[in-house]
């Protein structure tokens, strides 16, 4: 792919089959589409400090995330973090924000730095930052956005929110805003390292530390889950139509 729009084609594939098979990964699927439009939205209106760059940086971006789902469908293994996520679909005994986080997590975390470093290539990494965080600032409004309307296809998930004070969850208090840093200190490892691939699978094994952590949030924790799941929408393509709605309203 070359093009936000071959992107976008993609992406749209993707959330058909997803819906299709009723399969969980279309809950993140939806709302990277989400934010695939409104950064082509963005360059269009010029939005960006170098709008030719930002396209190319989607479209390494969003391919991080596509051949893993590819890698993983052809049953070969992704990076780590992207094949917990991708198994975790699997299972209805997660809910649908696990779900949006762990894709988020393989996505910022790991693919994020490794894009950025990858579109300026030889020039400074800095330049590129502003941009960097404009992606970013674009996933956590659309999040926010997800999370203010969670209750309709989660009647009881605001119940978590009293449990997040004092406590170390990552589930509770993943933020897009300390992935974006770890993320733009990582661009900056990978962008001088010798050994990229080396880095990959170091940085790999640390993100998918992170993701058992959001899908094994501690015993007392893990019970609050499972009650709050049972009161989720079952339909994988009823819940992702409402995600497209909310999504499509955030940003």
């Amino acid at each position: 792919m070359k093009t936000i729009d071959e992107v976008l084609l993609r992406m749209d594939e993707i959330v058909a089959e997803c819906e299709q098979k009723n399969s969980r990964i279309g809950y993140f699927a939806i709302l990277y589409r989400q934010v695939t439009r409104r950064i082509k939205k963005g360059i269009e209106l010029q939005e960006f400090e170098d709008n030719p760059r930002m396209e190319r940086l989607d479209v390494l971006f969003a391919g991080r995330f596509i051949d893993a789902y590819d890698t993983w469908k052809s049953g070969q293994q992704p990076t780590k973090s992207w094949d917990i996520a991708f198994e975790a679909s699997k299972s209805s005994s997660y809910l649908v924000l696990q779900h949006l986080f762990l894709g988020i997590n393989a996505h910022i975390n790991l693919d994020l730095g490794i894009s950025a470093a990858e579109t300026v290539g030889s020039e400074p990494l800095e330049g590129i930052q502003k941009d960097f965080n404009q992606i970013n600032s674009i996933l956590a409004e659309l999040v926010d956005g997800v999370k203010a309307n969670i209750s309709k296809v989660s009647p009881v998930f605001g119940l978590l929110i009293p449990l997040a004070k004092g406590r170390d969850e990552m589930l509770l208090n993943f933020s897009i805003q300390l992935a974006r840093d770890g993320a733009w200190k990582y661009a900056g490892e990978y962008y001088s390292g010798v050994n990229r691939e080396a880095l990959i699978q170091d940085r790999d094994l640390n993100i998918s530390n992170l993701a058992i952590k959001l899908i094994r949030p501690g015993k007392f924790l893990s019970f609050i889950v499972k009650i709050i799941g049972f009161a989720e929408w079952k339909s994988v393509s009823n819940t992702m139509n409402q995600l497209d709605i909310v999504a499509k309203k955030s940003i």
